[in-house]
Formats: C-alpha cells, sequence, structure tokens
C-alpha cells in the first residue's frame, strides 16, 4: 500500500492511486475537442441534420449539444435520477429518455420554450429503462423500450399505453434493434410489423415480432437463440448488408454474418468491456467503445485496427455516427468528443500522438474526484448498472 497524508487516498490500494494519477495526467487533453458537461454521460443520440447531439445525463438532464459550438441546452424538465437511454421520433419531433426511476419521459423539440414542451411521463417497467425504440408499425409510430426487469413494452405514442408487454430473458434488456431486411418469407405475419432483435445480460440475441394486434418471440428464436458471446452483449448495429455488429462484455465485437445463420466471421479483440459498435458504410470502417477508455476504427474490411483515439480520461459509454466520416463519443468523464474517421485525418493524429511529451498537466476542473452530483450508494449502483454481466 502507499502512504500519503491526503485524506482522498485513505483505504486506497496503490492501483487505485495510479488509476487516480494517470487519469488525473490524461484528463488535461485536448484530443477530440472535448465538449465538458458537469455530469456523467450515460447516453448519446445524433441529429444528423443538425450536426448536433443529444446526451442523457447520470445529473437527470437531456442536453442538446452543438458540435460547432460546444453549447449544451436542457431540452425538458430535469429528473431527479439518472438517465440511461434515448431515442428520437422525427415523425412526432419529440425526444425520449429512459431513467433509473422506471419511467419514461418526453418532450416535444418543437415547443416555443428553450426547454421544450413537457409531456406525460410512461410508467410500466419494474426496474431501470436500459434502452428505447422508435419505429413504425402498420401506420402507428410506436416506441420500444427494454428494461432491467427482462421485460419488452411497446408503446403507442400517440395515447402512451402499451400495446403489448413481452417478458425477455432471465437477465436486463441491453439493446433492441428493428432488421433492415424486413419480415421472413416464411413468417405469415401483416408486411406493416417489424421484426425486432434484442440483447441482453445472458448473452443471448433473441428475435421478435412486433405488430400492432400482437407481437411475439419468433419459434426459431426460442428454440435456438443466437449464442455469439461469452457474456452480456451490450449494443446490436445492423450494416448495408443486413448483418450484425455486436459489441459484449466478454471483449469483443463481432461480425455475424445473416448468411451462415448467424455465424461469427469476424472478431475484434479489446483489452476491456466493448460498449458501443456504430459502422460507417461510406468510409468502410467499424468504431467500437470501449471501457479502457479508447475508441477504436477498424477496417470493415480487412478489419485491421485503423487507429485508436485516446481522449476520455474514464469510460467510453457511447458512440453517435453523425455524418459518414465523423463519430461522437461520450464517456462517464462528462465530455462529449468528436473524432474524424477521414484516413488522412486519422494519421494526422497517430503522428500527434507520437509528437507529444510523455505526461500531460492536471486540469483541476476536470478532475474533481467528488462532484457532489450523486451519492456514494448511487455512485455503487451506478458502476452496478454499468457492469451488469449476470
Amino acid at each position: 500500500m502507499s502512504r500519503s497524508d491526503d485524506p482522498g487516498h485513505y483505504f486506497q490500494t496503490s492501483d487505485s492511486l495510479a488509476t487516480i494519477e494517470r487519469r488525473a495526467a490524461k484528463a488535461s487533453n485536448k484530443h477530440g475537442d472535448p465538449i465538458k458537461l458537469p455530469s456523467k454521460i450515460l447516453a448519446v443520440l445524433a441529429d444528423k441534420k443538425a450536426h448536433k447531439v443529444y446526451v442523457a445525463e447520470a445529473a437527470g438532464n437531456v442536453k442538446v449539444v452543438d458540435l460547432e459550438t460546444g453549447n449544451a441546452r436542457v431540452r425538458g424538465e430535469p429528473r431527479s435520477a439518472p438517465l440511461t437511454c434515448l431515442a428520437l421520433s422525427s415523425e412526432s419531433s419529440t425526444i425520449y429518455c429512459g431513467c433509473w426511476d422506471k419511467s419514461i419521459y418526453n418532450s416535444s423539440l418543437t415547443g416555443t420554450s428553450q426547454a421544450g414542451k413537457q409531456r406525460p411521463k410512461l410508467v410500466g417497467h419494474a426496474d431501470f429503462v436500459k434502452c428505447l425504440l422508435t419505429t413504425n408499425v402498420e401506420g402507428t409510430s410506436v416506441l420500444i423500450s427494454g428494461g432491467a426487469d427482462a421485460t419488452i413494452i411497446v408503446w403507442d405514442v400517440e395515447t402512451g399505453k402499451p400495446l403489448h408487454k413481452l417478458k425477455g430473458p432471465a437477465k436486463a434488456i441491453q439493446d433492441l434493434v428493428v432488421d433492415p431486411m424486413g419480415m421472413p418469407d416464411d413468417l405469415n405475419e401483416s408486411s406493416g410489423g417489424v421484426v425486432m432483435f434484442s440483447a441482453s445480460s445472458d448473452r443471448e440475441i433473441r428475435r421478435w415480432y412486433i405488430g400492432k394486434a400482437k407481437a411475439y418471440e419468433l419459434p426459431e428464436s426460442i428454440e435456438h437463440p443466437i449464442l455469439a458471446h461469452e457474456t452480456s452483449v451490450y449494443k446490436l448495429c445492423f450494416d448495408s448488408d443486413g448483418d450484425l455488429w455486436t459489441a459484449s462484455a466478454d471483449k469483443t465485437s463481432k461480425h455475424l454474418v445473416r448468411s451462415r445463420d448467424w455465424e461469427a466471421d469476424t472478431t475484434l479483440q479489446h483489452p476491456d468491456f466493448v460498449r458501443d459498435v456504430v459502422v460507417s458504410e461510406e468510409a468502410g470502417l467499424v468504431v467500437t467503445a470501449c471501457r479502457d477508455e479508447e475508441v477504436r476504427v477498424w477496417d470493415a474490411s480487412s478489419v485491421d485496427l485503423v487507429c485508436t483515439y485516446s481522449g476520455h480520461y474514464e469510460e467510453v459509454t457511447g458512440l453517435a455516427l453523425v455524418d459518414a466520416s465523423t463519430v461522437v463519443s461520450v464517456s462517464i468523464d462528462g465530455t462529449v468528443r468528436k473524432w474524424s474517421l477521414q484516413r488522412k485525418d486519422m494519421t494526422r493524429y497517430l503522428e500527434e500522438v507520437e509528437r507529444e511529451e510523455a505526461g500531460t498537466v492536471v486540469d483541476e476542473e476536470l478532475v474533481e474526484k467528488k462532484d457532489g452530483l450523486l451519492t456514494a450508494d448511487e455512485e455503487a449502483e451506478l458502476a452496478e448498472l454499468m457492469d451488469e454481466d449476470d
């Protein structure tokens, strides 16, 4: 154990102190043009038309961040609990956010006030809301939510009432995505319905039919769920071929091929949990976010590691493609950073990093250890939520 007169060092191991010191030194870096917010950021969603992103904060705010000016404005009323996930409905110009308090809140993006018009919350989950998805089912706009209670709820956004409540696997629902390839030929259902994939903490990827009158898990999914990972699957992302990219707590991101019955033909190894994955088709790149604080860019064809963007000094919690050549990352460190996916810019960044002297000056404003936004119990609960593998 290290010895120190600093009260903040009491009961901490040498490894813990080294981590604190490393993060403090790293915090002053300006890589990715950081936009600093006052709270941990747990989710991000891009508004590609306006070159801005929406973020969900542990402090209970949804904010819209202008990537050009760095300005951040609150949308909707602040909540008393951390916000965990976001979804955007372009049809109704509404932003939805899932919360620790088991509710889903929504605000109009076209309200006359700066904060946007507040609407009634949606209540139905028995535990944290962990993921949200908006889509259209047979002409009806729906919101689909997944929770730590292992439940999927399909909501009619016009009435605010549940259309369906589905019991998922035994563990928390981590992510939901609509199959872009539409309905399978052998599925005898309305063409207006959708097929949805779910990821969960029990490592299983499952498939569901979602219609207006009924919703259920596909028979082949019940018999043979997709088992590509050893533990929790955090994120799912389809590419233009209808194949699936995944992010998992088993420290890998995988490419699952539809024509091979979802067999993995590519595995991207990481040193820690992979929190998110996005694909830039035009750039031919795959981007992953890792708990080790790094954003990695991979060549989608050769699967070579093209660039590792190092800027965050806490766990990276989410990624969002703003356009074909720009990806945004958010982190527990409270920063929003943007990274170029152009090859020349990545080469320039790597050369710049090589030129930098070892060590950085600590920026006290960025590395306050106690920001007062969460209690010790809430910090522990947040860590448990983020690391849930069971």
